[in-house]
């Protein structure tokens, strides 16, 4: 089925449009959610969330942005509130470790496969990285998370954030030189 056939079948509570859409975005939604929560558990529990909203909310879906960027933007949603109400008693611990990740679920080693001295540096650039993502503005945050971490167009980050296309440029283009600056510094002083 195309976008619009899902569409009307999750009008219509076709629970074959329902679970083909599942089947068509899980694995993404899911990733995404790790991004931001770091832990796999919740992230299935938010992507199902995800999913519920999807369910419920499809009247709402006015075809502005493709279905999957109206999906993509409500499991955003959905990991911020997560970590929103988790950063009240953590201050936002998830998020930093969130973002400095740089890996899919997929692809992070067995932890007695790593050699000692690698898995030090890794999380010592980890930490640096954590840092100075942790220094930049939410926005900017998202934007270049899903632009450098997940792989998504411009297009499809303005979608999610309800923003203009210049905005997302301009805020990754932000978010860089905010890192570059942040990162230079770090390692002028500790070289």
């Amino acid at each position: 089925m195309n976008d619009d056939q899902l569409i009307q079948g999750l009008r219509d509570r076709q629970s074959g449009a329902f679970q083909e859409v599942v089947a068509a975005h899980q694995q993404r939604v899911i990733n995404i959610c790790y991004r931001f929560v770091q832990d796999r558990a919740e992230a299935e529990d938010l992507a199902q969330e995800t999913f519920i909203e999807v369910y419920r909310s499809i009247d709402k879906f006015r075809g502005q942005a493709d279905l999957s960027t109206w999906i993509y933007r409500i499991a955003v949603s959905k990991s911020l509130d997560f970590i929103r109400r988790m950063g009240r008693e953590k201050r936002g611990g998830k998020l930093r470790e969130a973002i400095a990740s740089d890996r899919q679920v997929s692809e992070v080693p067995a932890p007695e496969l790593a050699a000692p001295d690698r898995i030090l540096k890794q999380r010592e650039r980890r930490r640096v990285l954590q840092q100075a993502l942790g220094a930049l503005s939410e926005n900017q945050r998202v934007a270049f998370v899903l632009s450098q971490y997940d792989g998504l167009s411009y297009q499809e980050i303005a979608g999610i954030l309800k923003t203009s296309l210049g905005s997302v440029e301009s805020l990754i283009h932000r978010a860089r030189k905010n890192l570059q600056k942040v990162l230079r510094h770090y390692y002028e002083t500790n070289d």
